[in-house]
């Protein structure tokens, strides 16, 4: 085995770049998911290490004298990221021009010759699903024996292996959580919908729906399932409870729909109830009452659910598959039965108006989450959006976030500037929270739990923060 670094490497202040989530940015208060796109290949190579930059606060100087020693490193990067990742990828070539570099990350996964024409420092990109190219590499194949790979050879040409086939025995991929206990300070990963600290991880990849906005099911996991077994789970949560202890408030699934074979996930939670072991998990609002009610009496506490949109039509125009009544009704369940939800919208869609935004904001507000997320349609190569965008000259320009990591509209529309769009997450989140209905259940969150009331304390703080930031951008470009 060669000595293998997977790497997310150091960015600006407050970037989640290990984020599963759909667009790498600076969150409005401090927030950070596990690098489980590393971890995964990681625990397929005994010996490597992990290390995660951005929560942990490493510079590039700090990565510089761990990579001294590695011959392999594989950084993960994406599309706001690139030109940075790009820089730290330099480095290391410059400190021993012999280790070999290169990127995963669906950005090179769908562009992978744009990738290494540009960054001639790169050795290689790997494609698709990347764990066993991973695997492969560290063994110290040769690149033209190792599929789904695309490599500078020696004469300086760009070539390109068959494709891999995607990952179908979950249930032999090893868990994460060693990887995690090994490489990871846990303390330092925050979520401010969740109790922490928490831990998160897949249990499988791959998502039937075909949201034209969403990047992982269309550039690395398709869009297919493919999951470990209920007795799998089972045991791998049983591994975890006896490396990280009863400190663990809360585990959090994220696949894309973790609920999308309800059978399955009810099994997992009769596992979750018999260790006692408060979750959460990724889902669609169109779980039924019986189904709801199952999860939460086997310790479900919290569904982060993609809501996107109070217009019917923007949903029906991004393929989301949801009618806003079926949304209203899964949102009553839910509070019936005392299961939080975190509800994520999206604003400037195709289709998108002034007065559709207006939609959204008045549906968030009537159905009421606990907590919302507010981003900016993000039209990432790869995606349906991104082709739709071309086709159409949305575009304003190539970046989706801001030197200082706040989240940019790359789109606009005849109707609809990237000014307004920008304009409206600002708008968006003082409406829902600034009111009794969001106020009243925090505040009670906070007068129950002496660690909450800390906490959101220091959340409120960076969440004003983080809109003061937005507003003096806006008026900064007026």
């Amino acid at each position: 085995m060669k000595k293998t670094l997977f790497l997310n490497p150091p960015s600006f202040e407050g970037f989640d770049g290990g984020a599963g989530a759909r667009y790498q940015a600076k969150r409005e208060i401090t927030s950070f998911w596990y690098p489980t796109w590393l971890a995964q290949p990681a625990a397929l190579v005994p010996g490597s290490k992990l290390v995660d930059a951005p929560p942990h606060g490493q510079t590039v100087e700090d990565v510089l004298q761990i990579a001294k020693d590695y011959e392999l490193v594989i950084m993960h990067t994406s599309t706001p990221s690139l030109a940075n990742d790009a820089k730290c990828a330099a480095a290391i070539k410059a400190q021993n021009p012999d280790t070999q570099v290169g990127f995963i990350g669906a950005h090179v996964a769908v562009l992978p010759t744009k990738t290494l024409e540009e960054n001639p420092i790169l050795d290689f990109v790997c494609r698709n699903e990347f764990d066993y190219t991973c695997k492969e590499l560290a063994e110290g194949k040769t690149y033209d024996q190792i599929k789904g790979l695309s490599y500078r050879d020696r004469q300086g040409q760009i070539q390109h292996t068959p494709e891999r086939e995607l990952i179908h025995d979950w249930d032999s991929i090893p868990s994460v959580f060693p990887v995690y206990a090994d490489n990871l300070d846990i303390r330092k990963y925050l979520i401010g919908y969740l109790l922490n600290p928490y831990i998160s991880l897949y249990t499988g990849r791959g998502c039937p729906a075909k949201c034209t906005f969403c990047l992982w099911p269309q550039t690395i996991g398709g869009h297919q399932y493919r999951a470990k077994s209920p007795e799998a789970v089972g045991k791998e949560m049983e591994l975890g409870k006896s490396l990280f202890g009863p400190g663990i408030r809360e585990y959090f699934f994220d696949d894309d729909t973790f609920t999308i074979d309800k059978q399955r996930a009810i099994a997992i939670s009769e596992h979750l109830k018999r260790l006692k072991l408060t979750w959460s998990c990724n889902a669609r609002a169109n779980l039924d009452y019986d189904t709801l009610k199952q999860l939460r009496d086997n310790g479900l506490r919290l569904l982060l659910v993609g809501f996107e949109s109070g217009n019917q039509q923007v949903l029906d125009g991004i393929k989301k598959g949801i009618k806003l009544e079926v949304a209203r009704k899964f949102m009553a369940n839910c509070n019936k039965l005392g299961i939080k939800v975190h509800g994520a919208f999206i604003l400037g869609l195709p289709n998108e108006s002034r007065e559709t935004i207006e939609e959204t904001i008045r549906f968030a507000c009537e159905v009421s989450p606990h907590t919302i997320q507010v981003s900016i349609a993000s039209p990432y190569p790869g995606t349906e959006l991104y082709s739709q965008a071309q086709e159409n000259g949305w575009f304003t320009n190539d970046d989706l976030v801001a030197n200082s990591g706040i989240q940019m509209s790359a789109l606009q529309y005849p109707h609809l500037s990237a000014a307004d769009i920008e304009d409206a997450v600002e708008q968006m989140y003082r409406r829902f929270y600034f009111r009794s209905g969001a106020i009243i259940p925090i505040v009670g969150e906070m007068l129950s739990d002496p660690q909450m009331l800390v906490r959101r304390l220091r959340e409120g703080r960076e969440f004003l923060s983080y809109l003061r930031e937005r507003h003096n951008r806006a008026a900064a470009r007026a």
